[in-house]
């Protein structure tokens, strides 16, 4: 009887199965550091699964390895950021998909390069390849950059004070480098070389790993303990109303839900406090040809009046009429009888006497408050009946004026954009805040994720932050990227407190992403690199 030549042989089996625990292990470790609290080092030693399932299926010849590593990476994508879906199932499962996939591009190239070159360099290419990646996907019109491998550390903020230089990709570098090196000697031991390195060669292996992974934790837990704020204290409120979001636009009218916020002022209010900050989206009802027109503006300006020395900060659904005649303001303008009509995500300070600032959100979520690219999307958008969001943003990020302070307003998603965050700093801003709704996703860990995020924020720039969310986590964040006060989950509360003002600029703030942008110059080197060597490999 002919043996079947294509029926897998027990052997293979294994590798199958060793592969598939290698790439569980690596989503499982790669999550823990967006989970679970103050675990951030996992991250230093969570990809070395993934590097040695890519060195077992390579010396087993195993074809196909695209499953095994793409698999693994919808697991890490799944099991941080499932939370999407309950917002939006088919939004959620295209981010992990979608996102999924970039890595996985990235890792084929890295297998692509290493059959060109030997040695160290692929897994240089590797690192400088996903760095230069996740530079890119700032700006990208499609950016979803929550998995940002600098991320890992929001929550372990004592370890990561240095990225006031470096910012978050300075730890997306570390994370390779000791990921990396790590790897490299578990090969070295695994092939027997390890065992004939002299004792310079051992000194250099084992004592340069110590030193790396431990030098930023000391030199930052360090500059946490010696970091005094310059005394310049301003009195704040943040307030969390806490309007279930589904309801928002329907369960409750805008004058109630006006009520509730300036009850909940009511019971902190006070002649010290200078800014009261209100969540993002909170009222509907402001065209920006004439806020003062706006029922709910109205409102806050006669409550103010009380408090001659205090400035509020809300989030608004606002839009900008275009009269008859003229032309057609944008791509996402939309027609308003003879005219047109653009939406915003805005934030606006108000004060007793009516002066008023207005700030159009920027970093805008790709199919829920925007259509990227039009001539693609929108034929597909108008067969689906409109779905797509419309909003449109300004040019550059700007700082509010409320009574000659100025103060950055980062609406919801913008926290998560660090080198675009600086750009509040640089127009004077000398406070910050933040003011989103957390609550469509649930308790979820996504509210919590979003939260810790800030404080890298509050690091990077060394601004205080003063947080406001419909409902999630409202909180006061100092320059230390230490929440001083926060809210709970699901619950109406007013958070009052003292922040201190900073005009100083950090090294980020004055020179931006050089780490993106090193890793982006050497990713580029390599890559021509590779393909000269495959060209002359094919002449050859």
């Amino acid at each position: 009887m002919m043996k079947n030549k294509y029926r897998r042989s027990p052997k293979d089996g294994k590798t199958s199965l060793l592969l598939c625990v290698l790439g569980l292990l690596f989503a499982i470790m790669a999550s823990i550091p967006f989970l679970v609290p103050h675990c951030g080092f996992v991250s230093l030693f969570a990809f070395v699964p993934l590097l040695c399932m890519e060195r077992v299926a390579d010396l087993s010849g195993r074809k196909r390895v695209w499953i095994y590593y793409y698999g693994a990476f919808v697991l890490w994508n799944a099991f941080t950021t499932f939370w999407v879906c309950n917002a939006t199932v088919g939004g959620g499962i295209f981010a992990i998909l979608a996102n999924a996939l970039q890595m996985a591009v990235i890792f084929a190239l890295f297998r692509w390069f290493k059959r060109r070159t030997k040695g160290i360099l692929p897994y240089i290419f590797l690192a400088a390849a996903w760095i230069a990646w996740e530079h890119f996907y700032f700006d990208a019109e499609i950016s979803w950059p929550w998995l940002v491998l600098g991320n890992s550390f929001a929550r372990s903020v004592k370890s990561i004070q240095w990225y006031e230089f470096t910012g978050t990709l300075g730890g997306s570098l570390w994370i390779w480098t000791m990921n990396i090196f790590l790897f490299s000697i578990m090969a070295a031991l695994s092939d027997g070389r390890a065992f004939r390195w002299n004792i310079k060669a051992k000194i250099a292996a084992y004592g340069g790993y110590a030193v790396l992974l431990a030098g930023p934790f000391v030199i930052s837990h360090v500059m946490f303990d010696r970091y005094e704020e310059k005394s310049n204290p301003v009195s704040v409120v943040a307030l969390q109303p806490n309007i279930d979001p589904y309801d928002k636009f329907g369960g409750m009218t805008q004058k109630e839900q006006t009520a509730r916020l300036l009850d909940l002022a009511d019971s902190v209010m006070d002649a010290s406090v200078t800014l009261l900050v209100a969540p993002e989206t909170f009222t509907p009802d402001i065209y920006t040809n004439d806020p003062l027109q706006s029922p709910t503006m109205r409102s806050f300006i006669y409550y103010l009046q009380d408090y001659p020395q205090c400035t509020l900060i809300f989030g608004a659904s606002t839009y900008t009429v275009y009269k008859e005649g003229q032309p057609r303001p944008s791509y996402w303008a939309r027609p308003y009888g003879k005219g047109w009509y653009e939406s915003h995500n805005s934030a606006l300070t108000v004060d007793g006497n009516g002066e008023y600032d207005i700030y159009h959100k920027i970093k805008l979520v790709p199919g829920v408050e925007y259509m990227p690219y039009p001539k693609i999307f929108d034929p597909i958008d108008k067969k689906l009946g409109g779905v797509m969001g419309r909003c449109v943003g300004q040019e550059r990020a700007e700082a509010l004026v409320c009574d000659g302070l100025k103060v950055g307003c980062a609406i919801c998603y913008e926290s998560v954009y660090g080198d675009f965050y600086r750009g509040y700093v640089l127009d004077g801003a000398e406070l910050m805040t933040i003011i989103t709704n957390d609550a469509w996703w649930g308790d979820t860990p996504g509210y919590r994720q979003h939260f810790s995020y800030a404080s890298l924020r509050a690091i990077e720039t060394r601004r205080s932050i003063v947080r406001s969310a419909n409902t999630g986590i409202s909180a006061l964040i100092d320059q230390r990227g230490v929440p001083v006060l926060e809210s709970r989950w699901w619950e109406q509360e007013a958070l009052k407190g003292t922040v201190n003002l900073n005009d100083k600029i950090t090294f980020f703030v004055a020179h931006g992403d050089i780490s993106g942008r090193v890793a982006t110059f050497i990713f580029l080197l390599l890559l021509l690199l590779g393909i000269v060597r495959g060209l002359t490999r094919r002449r050859g």
